[in-house]
């Protein structure tokens, strides 16, 4: 199976308070295509730092990041990165934002309405096209950023804490549909997310990182069949996994710095 993500020995380090902040320590991992690779860990273990350096949007110190066997140098349309925060323009209607990635990279404009409405229909939100982000709930935001990440035809999807920021029943079924998407697309997913649940439930593997410096500690295999539905949330395998994911991180929180 080819490698989509190739990180190797990346490091981080942010200048504080006159001195060095080791944010991430020559951190290496590999992540196939389409796998679904989830990256939990304590605040501050450098999870977000990690995407962001994938995303092109952060400049390692150390080591270098590859995507698709060539160094990421920027942002780029091959990946497409969900925020926590929603980030649609408050003045474009649901469709205009998901339109927006493909206007402009040029795509002429009866191609991207109809994949504007493809993705838009993929999320369940045909009926609010023409909404405003205003008039819309907060998982129906983030459907919406999904959809416009979607739309660009990214190979790899970047999603940092997407939904973090949910009530626990919006949370549940955008995981559920996200699923959905990428078990029809496999796309290669990076998800990070502080929820030890949300992790198990959606990945293969699960990165646990720790803190002080940044690194990873242990990458465990969830093996889990897919599609995932709430009987295996439910049942004995995934509360092991999630026990055993969860010691891991509860014992990088405790400690000491």
């Amino acid at each position: 199976m080819s490698t989509d993500i190739s990180i190797r020995a990346v490091a981080k380090v942010f200048p504080l308070d006159g001195r060095q902040f080791v944010a991430l320590d020559e951190i290496t991992l590999e992540i196939a295509r389409s796998e679904f690779v989830a990256i939990v860990g304590p605040s501050g273990c450098g999870k977000s730092t990690l995407l962001n350096i994938v995303a092109g949007l952060e400049q390692p110190s150390g080591g270098e990041a590859r995507v698709g066997g060539e160094p990421v140098t920027g942002p780029g349309p091959d990946r497409g990165v969900i925020f926590q925060q929603f980030a649609l323009f408050p003045w474009l209607t649901v469709r205009k934002n998901v339109e927006f990635g493909l206007r402009t990279a040029g795509v002429p404009r009866a191609q991207r309405r109809a994949r504007a409405e493809h993705f838009i229909d993929l999320v369940g939100l045909t009926r609010f096209a023409d909404a405003l982000p205003k008039t819309l709930s907060g998982g129906m935001k983030q459907r919406c950023a999904i959809a416009r990440a979607y739309a660009v035809d990214p190979q790899i999807l970047l999603m940092d804490e997407p939904f973090g920021a949910l009530d626990s029943l919006t949370r549940v079924r955008l995981q559920e549909q996200l699923l959905q998407t990428w078990s029809r697309d496999q796309r290669t997913v990076m998800f990070v997310t502080h929820d030890v649940d949300e992790a198990v439930f959606l990945a293969g593997r699960v990165v646990v990182m720790a803190a002080n410096p940044g690194r990873i500690v242990e990458i465990v295999d969830v093996g889990l069949p897919y599609p995932r539905t709430e009987d295996v949330r439910l049942g004995p395998e995934f509360a092991a996994l999630r026990n055993r994911v969860w010691s891991a991180v509860h014992h990088q929180e405790g400690t000491p710095s």
